[in-house]
């Protein structure tokens, strides 16, 4: 699977508060409202301009702090086609997957707010396509790119009936 988008640069020790502030925790139960307000105070205009399959692009520990599942649910809703950090807090990366949202480690450091991206998620080549810099990241494993690729874990298991770990 082949995902391609613009780059929207952060850094390092993005939390989950970041992509979907506390204030608007009543929210919750209203997933595209909340995606209104997705990293607001961080990148202003992202949930108004990002366009699908582009990139969040990040630093180190993307994810920490509580483990809302809406912070990537959110992304997902607005239409990120992945998100590329140097690491990522276990539990967000665990939830990406979980709601089809494919996260890659990567050094993040070539690329540059607006660079136009390409990802190949079998293999975990990114190309940047404004700079021809080629970057790698670990393959997901073949369980959680069945996962992304069904759409999230809620819909592979409706699928398939079950998860198959092979």
């Amino acid at each position: 699977m082949k995902i391609k988008g613009k780059a929207w640069k952060l850094g390092d020790g993005i939390s989950t508060d970041h992509i979907t502030p506390g204030r608007f925790f009543h929210l919750r139960s209203n997933p595209p409202e909340l995606a209104k307000h997705c990293l607001e105070d961080t990148l202003p205009n992202f949930a108004k301009e990002v366009k699908p399959g582009d990139f969040l692009v990040a630093g180190r520990n993307f994810g920490q702090g509580s483990s809302r599942e809406h912070a990537p649910l959110v992304l997902k809703i607005l239409g990120t086609g992945a998100v590329l950090a140097k690491s990522f807090a276990r539990i967000f990366f665990r939830n990406c997957v979980n709601v089809g949202l494919p996260p890659l480690m990567v050094d993040t450091d070539k690329i540059k707010e607006g660079d136009e991206l390409e990802a190949d998620l079998d293999t975990g080549t990114i190309r940047n396509l404004t700079t021809g810099e080629r970057l790698q990241a670990p393959p997901l494993p073949p369980v959680m790119q069945r996962i992304i690729a069904d759409g999230g874990l809620a819909e592979h298991v409706k699928k398939h009936g079950e998860l198959k770990i092979e």
